[in-house]
């Protein structure tokens, strides 16, 4: 062997020796939870399904239990599946579960801003800012009722131009729930035509179904080597950079106009509380926090719901007995069936934490497979059917399902949940009292399979046709 090579293996070797004792050395404060022995650098990688890592995730809980861990590159995970492990972690121990943890093909450009990505001090204090904010503008309370409807109906009419013809429902659905968030955030909604708003989601689809891939999947483990690698997976920073040019545009606009005695929308109170603030060095009102906090209502107020609504969609069409009756529990079903953010965001934990017998340091990411809460078998029977009967009790009336959780649970639950639920809600029921569904393809022929299943589930691409209902 040439001396040159044998160098370079040798210093190898010598750097996975001293990760395997960074490994060993990390466990020192308590054992970790189980799981599959990682290979240097790689970590479990390899043992993971790259198409369907959640899945793959899961099956190891029959292995290692609910509680266990993995490494994905060189950071070690600890992983919770199953209702009572989840519940116990992100509800009963709220707090010391609430630190967020980092997706890099997610947050990268949110550098930590904003209230879904922050963490500390800076997370609480916009939360709290956020969810009074929106309160004020309506969440929850007749005035955004008001507001979706108003969108479902302009939904319902541009549906009505398609003339019984095969449509793809992504980007007008897109729009639809987009101008929801518009109307909170700039205090407007923009008419469906619009080049600007056109851009704006596609823009948004674009990202968040890039972030979702296997790719991204890779640079979430490796962002330092990836970073450095061209790639599908960069495309997800430029589509982001266009949002924030668009969102700051808004801003100088808004700020144009800005009366600080009645402000109209999110930005403007955000506006007023930086200039409240600005010179109380314990706060954390600046710029870069409005920029970001609006990108993440908008990255999870739209295609979120979106993807909700389009999973829906298909779903109804397989099963169309279900398009009109008992509302709330096709909708619940439609949820956990769809299953969107099959893990949610991760978490960390915000100190070391003695958890069923054992210790996560401090800064440990935690992924909660939401997943596993759905598709569990000791509270959902058959979990891989669409059945929304599990979510009627004995007299055909609406009931509670504990372990449903499509919103996360605990410190870190999704502060647009009432919204959300709202907007399903009412573009639903709008919708289905003036449209039937079709498809284009017999109900046995549709595939329920998502098209992507990383950090998001994607339902497949599919053309429908809506007839009006007669009177």
């Amino acid at each position: 062997m040439e001396p040159v090579a044998l160098s370079f293996w040798l210093f190898l070797g010598a750097l996975c020796a001293l990760l395997a004792l960074a490994w060993k050395v990390k466990d020192r404060k308590g054992p970790l939870p189980p799981g599959p022995t990682p290979l240097p650098i790689m970590g479990n990688y390899l043992q993971l399904d790259r198409q369907d890592m959640m899945k793959s995730l899961a099956k190891l809980s029959d292995v290692y239990g609910p509680v266990f861990t993995v490494s994905l590159g060189l950071r070690r995970i600890v992983v919770l599946c199953g209702y009572e492990a989840i519940k116990e972690a992100l509800v009963d121990r709220a707090e010391e579960f609430s630190g967020r943890g980092q997706l890099p093909a997610f947050s990268k450009d949110f550098n930590e801003h904003g209230v879904v990505f922050a963490n500390g001090p800076r997370w609480k204090q916009l939360r709290r800012f956020t969810l009074s904010t929106l309160r004020n503008f309506g969440m929850g309370k007749r005035s955004i009722e008001e507001r979706i409807q108003e969108e479902a109906q302009c939904l319902a009419e541009e549906l009505q131009k398609t003339e019984g013809m095969p449509f793809d429902p992504v980007f007008i659905l897109s729009r639809a729930v987009s101008n929801v968030i518009c109307s909170l955030t700039f205090g407007n909604r923009f008419e469906y035509d619009d080049e600007n708003f056109l851009r704006l989601n596609k823009l948004i689809t674009k990202r968040f179904q890039v972030a979702s891939s296997p790719q991204s999947a890779l640079y979430n483990m490796f962002p330092e080597v990836m970073e450095k690698i061209p790639g599908a997976h960069h495309t997800s920073s430029k589509c982001s950079q266009k949002i924030i040019d668009f969102i700051e545009e808004q801003i100088k606009m808004r700020r144009a106009s800005l009366d600080p005695s009645a402000p109209q929308n999110y930005i403007d109170c955000f506006l007023v509380r930086m200039e409240q603030e600005k010179n109380n060095p314990e706060t954390e009102f600046y710029m870069e926090n409005l920029v970001m906090s609006t990108f993440n209502l908008f990255f999870a107020g739209t295609e979120t719901i979106s993807t909700t609504l389009r999973y829906g969609f298909l779903l109804l069409l397989k099963h169309p007995e279900a398009q009109m009756p008992y509302t709330e529990a096709v909708l619940h079903e439609i949820q956990r069936f769809a299953d969107v953010l099959p893990m949610g965001l991760p978490h960390a934990v915000t100190q070391d934490t003695h958890f069923r017998g054992y210790v996560i340091p401090k800064g440990t990411y935690v992924y909660a497979l939401l997943t596993t809460v759905h598709r569990d078998p000791k509270h959902h029977l058959s979990p891989e059917e669409f059945n929304p009967g599990r979510f009627l009790d004995s007299n055909g009336c609406f009931k509670k399902v504990d372990a449903f959780m499509p919103f996360s649970a605990g410190r870190r639950v999704c502060l647009g949940e009432g919204l959300a639920r709202m907007e399903l809600f009412l573009f639903f029921t709008v919708l289905l009292q003036r449209f039937t569904l079709l498809s284009s393809v017999p109900p046995s022929e549709i595939n329920l399979a998502p098209s992507v299943s990383g950090i998001s589930r994607i339902p497949v691409k599919y053309q429908l046709s809506v007839l009006p209902r007669r009177s």
